[in-house]
């Protein structure tokens, strides 16, 4: 499936010179919802992947159809004060400021090897801080899977140790 040709482009969205890729599009019919949980299925298939771990709200919608069709649990990162019970945390830069996460104490167990899902590679910033939640939780990143990945903000670089697979790429 060209995947380009379901993700709607808004133009000056969310601000003026934006090209927002709108996911609704492609998730709003089956086909292309069950074609991209597929593709990220196929490529997490053979690595014996324990946990699925989102962020949210995106990483919920593709992480827990990956993670059902892999036969495996998924855990959810929110933003604090959305989770209840004891919680690890983790503050991250942003372009003016700075933003936390946070997952449960308790959701992964040592050595577990973990695939985080989201729907977008952007900065790097939010997924190279749930990496780091997960480790910091005692998990093992095996693999961040992307549907869309935005090449000129050069996300990956800051995710070089890590298996980085995108559905699609678009120059920005």
């Amino acid at each position: 499936m060209d995947f380009k040709e379901k993700i709607g482009i808004i133009e000056n969205f969310p601000k003026e010179g934006i090209s927002f890729k709108d996911i609704t599009t492609l998730i709003g019919e089956g086909e292309g919802l069950r074609a991209s949980v597929d593709a990220i299925v196929e490529h997490l298939k053979d690595k014996n992947i324990d946990l699925v771990v989102g962020p949210e709200a995106r990483g919920f919608i593709f992480g827990v159809p990956v993670a059902y069709a892999l036969g495996c649990g998924f855990v959810p990162v929110r933003k604090p004060g959305k989770l209840p019970g004891e919680t690890l945390s983790i503050d991250y830069s942003l372009e003016y400021g700075t933003d936390s996460l946070q997952i449960h104490k308790n959701s992964i167990k040592k050595g577990q090897r973990v695939a985080i899902i989201d729907d977008l590679l952007a900065t790097g910033g939010t997924i190279e801080a749930v990496a780091k939640l997960v480790e910091l939780a005692g998990g093992e990143v095996v693999s961040m899977d992307f549907v869309i990945e935005l090449t000129e903000l050069n996300g990956k670089d800051k995710l070089e140790k890590y298996d980085v697979m995108s559905l699609v790429k678009y120059d920005i």
